[in-house]
């Protein structure tokens, strides 16, 4: 494989969503090309961990994850429905491992960024020369008062990290009377999976209207006033399950007092600034900010709560050899809470991105173009789903985004004057495929 030909393939890799590669060729010396640390085993770490020894077999790569199981987030509102076992979402790190990855299950302690090691609670530690972090989200749990960590972990789960807290807030529902009503209470943005609130409001009622539940309102009290694929989610609501007076499902934007400032947890009520909201269950997710390590290292600098990164290849702003990926980021226009979705997805292209720009810095080749992709898929009912494709390309040092070949599943067809209903058969085949992508990746992440 020539040079021209290795840079022209690490373009296409840092690209891609999900691929068979080849891997740079290696002479198999005894001392490692490079040393490539990753923490924390998400979608975007295991990418990464797995996808640096793909791209060259020469560099040592350690990934440090504190748990031997991952449980994916994405589609895990489908278990609290029960449309989904939670076992489908579930995977281990022996597929890593068998890439050549030393995966190591413990807890990051400390990073020193001037020695370049970590170390972690089990004694050990490990030098790097690129550290790639992947923390994911840890929650502000203080922003509404009432609310403790303990309480999301026994009486009020968020479940906003996949595990025993979706199985926890599954078992809450089903307890739930008919007539009950069931409080989603949603963070100001940005937020992991911003249309994850949305699509859990509808498997809640999924259940409720097939479980002898038909008399029960879900009621999302949102600090936004708008919120990702809006007219899907309204128009799936009202035909499925009936939306606003009457219906359902009743959206509270934060413009008509949707914001939760304070929570009882023992009488299950929600108080905003005007008014207050009791439930049956009280499903309260709290506020986001960089996962503690990232935190901890000083790279949340971001409005005190996300790390930016540089454009062209995910690196810290703070910290050289440092590189950040995956929900903990921020990036495009910055103020935005839509620009570069918090996504498995977009997780999944930041490690690829990160992982291209490493391998061909190891080998002394230009660095790639990256190109950076984001799919998210919603799912409302066992046969109704829709998606949103993002495009990011790197301009003068900035995201910019890609109009061309990014969008949304419509609403309608037809013109705008003679608007004509989308056919059936395309949302179940988006359910379909939501199925499809969840599989696909957790098999290019972990096998």
């Amino acid at each position: 494989m020539n040079a021209i030909h290795r840079r022209d393939f690490l373009k296409v890799v840092a690209a891609a969503s999900g691929a068979s590669v080849l891997s740079i060729p290696n002479a198999h010396a005894a001392k490692p090309k490079a040393r490539v640390v990753v923490v924390g085993g998400g979608y975007g770490g295991a990418t990464a961990a797995k996808y640096m020894k793909l791209l060259d077999r020469g560099v040592d790569v350690t990934l440090i994850e504190r748990d031997r199981l991952y449980t994916s987030c994405p589609l895990s509102n489908e278990v609290i429905s029960g449309e989904r076992d939670i076992k489908t979402l579930q995977v281990g790190y022996k597929g890593l491992a068998r890439h050549g990855v030393n995966v190591v299950h413990d807890e990051v302690t400390a990073i020193d960024p001037v020695k370049k090691t970590v170390a972690t609670a089990g004694g050990k530690s490990f030098s790097y020369d690129a550290l790639i972090l992947s923390p994911g989200v840890d929650f502000n749990y203080g922003a509404v008062q009432g609310l403790t960590k303990d309480l999301s972990e026994s009486r009020l789960p968020h479940a906003w990290k996949a595990g025993p807290q979706t199985l926890l807030l599954k078992k809450q529902l089903e307890a739930m009377p008919d007539g009950g009503r069931f409080l989603i209470v949603v963070p100001p943005g940005p937020f992991r999976c911003p249309p994850g609130p949305y699509e859990r409001a509808a498997q809640v009622a999924l259940y409720c209207k097939h479980h002898g539940k038909g008399k029960s309102k879900v009621v999302i009290l949102d600090a936004n006033d708008s919120f990702s694929k809006k007219p899907l989610f309204e128009q799936a609501w009202k035909e499925l399950y009936g939306y606003g007076e009457g219906g359902m499902i009743e959206w509270v934007s934060g413009a008509n007092d949707g914001k939760v400032e304070r929570v009882d947890p023992n009488a299950l009520t929600c108080y905003t600034g005007f008014g207050e909201h009791k439930g049956d269950v009280v499903n309260i997710i709290p506020p986001h900010h960089a996962g503690k390590v990232a935190k901890d290292l000083g790279l949340a600098t971001f409005k005190d709560k996300w790390c930016e990164v540089k454009p062209e290849n995910m690196e810290s702003v703070k910290l050289k050899d440092v590189y950040v990926i995956g929900d903990a980021c921020v990036g495009g226009e910055l103020a935005t809470n839509n620009a570069f979705p918090k996504s498995a997805h977009m997780a999944i292209t930041h490690a690829k991105v990160v992982v291209a720009s490493l391998a061909a810095k190891f080998n002394g080749l230009p660095p790639p173009v990256p190109l950076y992709t984001n799919t998210c898929y919603s799912v409302v009912a066992h046969d109704w789903g829709f998606s949103v494709v993002h495009l990011y390309r790197v301009q003068n040092g900035q995201w910019v985004y890609i109009k061309d070949g990014s969008g949304i599943s419509p609403v309608t067809f037809g013109t705008r004057e003679a608007p004509k209903p989308v056919p059936r058969i395309f949302r179940r085949l988006e359910a379909e495929y939501a199925d499809g992508w969840l599989r696909n990746v957790l098999k290019d992440a972990f096998a």
